[in-house]
């Protein structure tokens, strides 16, 4: 019984296009890089250089919506041109550069600027790889090529936090040698997306777009498109930075040197969430499990909040971690589902904008609640805009009812 069960998952992954797991182990590398420096970083800041609360807020959040201003016009400039790859090229290749800022950074404003710069390179690439991802998945698989793009990226997010574990302890804390080592995935990276990854010819019968982002061409994204739009923009006021999630593991006491395996658990826990919720929403509809992902990051919340030990921040980090695996590929899934083919990289770069520039808030409130009223406030908001947002998947519901049954806006 087991193994009939196991089958169509595995004849599922392949049937993935080739393109999507190469853009997998892309993310991977480059994920892998920057969460060793993530993982990282809001100490370094703090302890190190002597920043405030409120500054580890507004660099997360400055750094996060820099990439989705960008977004927008990479992504709209991918359907001008009818090509995505290069910009990707472009994107992944302007991060890994970067890096070295990172070890070389004498002060705060420099960590500023190269958080800056590598979020340009993130902004970049992130709309037009995402619509590539669209561009080659057949619309029955979506969910599934979305999932594993996602949870490919996302092991990263693992491995590199275990990585700067490892390294701290083998360093002796030496913060800027282990930032030198999380160089060389980056690099690696570049290579792979150079090497590995061919892209298709544009459909013949697709309309050319001459202005992606004029009114006419982001009325043509419809209703649908937007709904998933606003209902992404509410939430992402409830997903404040992970950085806030290991400054309240410290909080209770985390020594330094294993404060990177907050990091470790919530992705392992994201990663392995991913692709069974992109394949399990190609069968079912996709605003149901999200509704599910929703309920965790309440949960979530609430445990951060009222926890005053290691195992409860543990518990409340694994369900920060299963709600990102319900949530992040299937947006970006209903993205593909809703949006004309041809403003594909439009739709993402409008999503990333306008969901990256609610983050920016949510962080910069996250830390002003965390400075001036307490950790406990911070996690509390947090729960409240989720349940905002939940109650907007509700109306998605009723004025539009087929949101989330796969390709049906095709």
């Amino acid at each position: 019984m087991a193994n009939n069960t196991a089958e169509p998952r595995f004849a599922r992954l392949r049937e993935i296009p080739p393109a999507v797991w190469a853009l997998g182990f892309v993310s991977l590398l480059m994920d892998t890089s920057s969460e060793i420096i993530h993982a990282l970083l809001p100490v370094y800041l703090v302890q190190v250089l002597g920043a405030s609360m409120v500054t580890v807020g507004f660099i997360e959040g400055i750094a996060e919506a820099t990439a989705s201003i960008m977004k927008v016009f990479s992504g709209a400039v991918s359907d001008w041109l009818g090509k995505r790859k290069l910009l990707a090229v472009i994107g992944y290749g302007l991060a890994a550069l970067t890096k070295p800022i990172f070890p070389l950074a004498p002060s705060v404003g420099w960590l500023v600027a190269a958080r800056f710069v590598d979020r340009i390179g993130k902004g970049i690439r992130g709309a037009p790889r995402d619509a590539l991802i669209a561009d080659v998945t057949p619309a029955h698989l979506r969910g599934a090529s979305f999932g594993l793009r996602q949870s490919l990226d996302t092991a990263g997010g693992f491995i590199g936090p275990a990585l700067a574990v490892g390294l701290m302890w083998l360093t002796v804390n030496n913060f800027r040698t282990v930032f030198w080592i999380a160089v060389i995935p980056a690099f690696l990276c570049v290579a792979l997306l150079v090497l590995a990854i061919d892209e298709p010819e544009r459909p013949a019968g697709l309309r050319k777009v001459k202005s992606p982002l004029s009114a006419a061409e982001l009325k043509r994204l419809g209703l649908a498109y937007w709904f998933v739009v606003g209902i992404a923009v509410v939430f992402s006021l409830a997903r404040f930075s992970e950085a806030f999630l290991i400054l309240r593991a410290q909080a209770v006491g985390l020594p330094v040197t294993l404060v990177p395996l907050v990091l470790v658990l919530m992705n392992l826990v994201y990663s392995f969430a991913a692709y069974p919720a992109g394949a399990l929403s190609d069968r079912v509809n996709r605003i149901t499990l999200l509704s599910i992902g929703f309920g965790f990051l309440v949960a979530a919340d609430l445990v951060l909040a009222f926890t005053n030990g290691l195992a409860g921040v543990a518990a409340g980090v694994a369900l920060w971690g299963l709600h990102m695996g319900f949530t992040q590929g299937l947006l970006a899934t209903l993205v593909a589902d809703t949006a004309p083919p041809e403003l594909r990289g439009t739709a993402y770069g409008m999503f990333n904008l306008l969901s990256g520039l609610s983050l920016l808030v949510a962080s910069v409130l996250a830390g002003e609640l965390w400075e001036h009223v307490g950790p406990q406030s911070t996690f509390l908001a947090g729960a409240v805009f989720t349940a905002l947002a939940f109650s907007g998947l509700a109306m998605a519901r009723r004025i539009a009812p087929n949101v989330g049954d796969g390709g049906k806006f095709e």
